[in-house]
């Protein structure tokens, strides 16, 4: 059991675009009685999800409890950024009585609870629990890999062959730390993609583990916060693929990011993205964009082909209105000038 003397921390981990960002939100308009705190780790430059989180502020949870780290990997800058965040949010008045960590994507979780050993904090924090979102329409399909099912009956007919591609891994890892899955987006998958993600995520998890539908993250706090796993205490219980090795990096992963001016009608800026994903692969695009005539800015996020948008809030006075996206893919697949081409035709058009 957690030492309840210890500032407890949940890490919410999930695969691009599962919901994480509407998860904490939720939890901050819905913190159950907490004082909750908020580190959101970025992948890219352009700190969409703090921004998304700092706009549902509210007094248990005030936008100086949520601080970001961006183009960075939490547990890759453990000494120089995470120990320091840490140390900040826990030397507020009031201090926080739990804190939320929103990873990037393309987050190792493992690595990260292993930071949590460091002296500096270990006496100080305790890991509450591990919460994975997996996205029900995108884990029934398939996406982890080239050939899901191909892979999957190979692994199961001789545990020695590896085909997982860097996605696969990230997936399995998130899966295997996990205390609870939260399901998410399941009026997308339908019954039967539901029920094939669930079979998905029981026949990758290490030990059985809870699996809960969530739409739009509406859940109750009480089911995933207060769980005392002290999770950095149970490693052993949490495998990953990259056990033993000394460090990671996300060299598989890239990003750029692209300007673009001030839009006529959002649906040009969808069918780019839309046209982005079907000829360069891309796995995630998320920011800003301006619209003629609309004193709201524009929020775009979307996962493949799939694209959300939404008018977040005004431009502030002096604020420029050209927009910025970032784009992320597998390294491979990231062609900045490609990716600029579609997303920004009259800029390259002109160069």
């Amino acid at each position: 059991m957690a030492d309840l003397a210890k500032l407890p921390v949940t890490v919410i981990t999930g695969f691009l675009g599962s919901g994480k960002t509407t998860l904490i939100s939720h939890l901050m308009q819905n913190p159950g009685g907490k004082r909750l705190a908020v580190v959101v780790n970025e992948f890219g430059d352009v700190g969409v999800d703090g921004e998304i989180l700092k706009g549902c502020a509210i007094p248990d949870c005030p936008a100086e409890n949520i601080l970001e780290l961006a183009n960075g990997c939490i547990c890759c800058t453990v000494a120089d950024d995470f120990i320091p965040t840490i140390q900040a949010l826990m030397a507020l008045d009031p201090r926080p009585e739990h804190i939320l960590i929103e990873t990037s994507g393309l987050a190792l979780p493992k690595p990260l609870l292993k930071a949590f050993d460091w002296p500096d904090i270990r006496s100080k924090i305790t890991v509450d629990g591990v919460i994975a979102l997996a996205d029900a329409e995108a884990v029934a399909a398939g996406r982890f890999a080239p050939n899901v099912e191909a892979v999957d009956a190979q692994r199961l007919a001789d545990d020695s062959i590896d085909h997982e591609t860097p996605l696969s891994e990230v997936f399995e890892d998130q899966i295997s730390c996990a205390d609870i899955v939260l399901l998410t987006k399941p009026d997308l998958a339908g019954p039967e993609g539901v029920a094939k993600a669930k079979e998905i995520i029981a026949a990758e998890a290490p030990r059985p583990i809870p699996v809960i539908e969530v739409a739009e993250g509406a859940v109750d706090p009480r089911v995933i916060l207060g769980l005392e796993a002290a999770a950095e205490d149970d490693m052993d219980a949490r495998p990953s693929h990259h056990d033993g090795v000394p460090e990671h990096d996300h060299e598989d992963f890239d990003s750029t990011v692209v300007e673009i001016p001030e839009l006529t009608d959002p649906t040009e800026l969808v069918s780019r993205i839309e046209e982005l994903a079907r000829s360069q692969n891309i796995l995630r695009v998320k920011g800003y964009a301006a619209v003629a005539g609309k004193p709201m800015r524009l929020l775009v996020q979307a996962v493949g082909a799939r694209v959300r948008h939404q008018y977040d809030r005004p431009w502030k006075p002096g604020e420029d209105r050209a927009g910025r996206l970032v784009v992320i893919a597998e390294h491979d697949d990231v062609d900045p000038a490609a990716i600029a081409a579609i997303l920004n035709p009259a800029r390259e058009a002109a160069e």
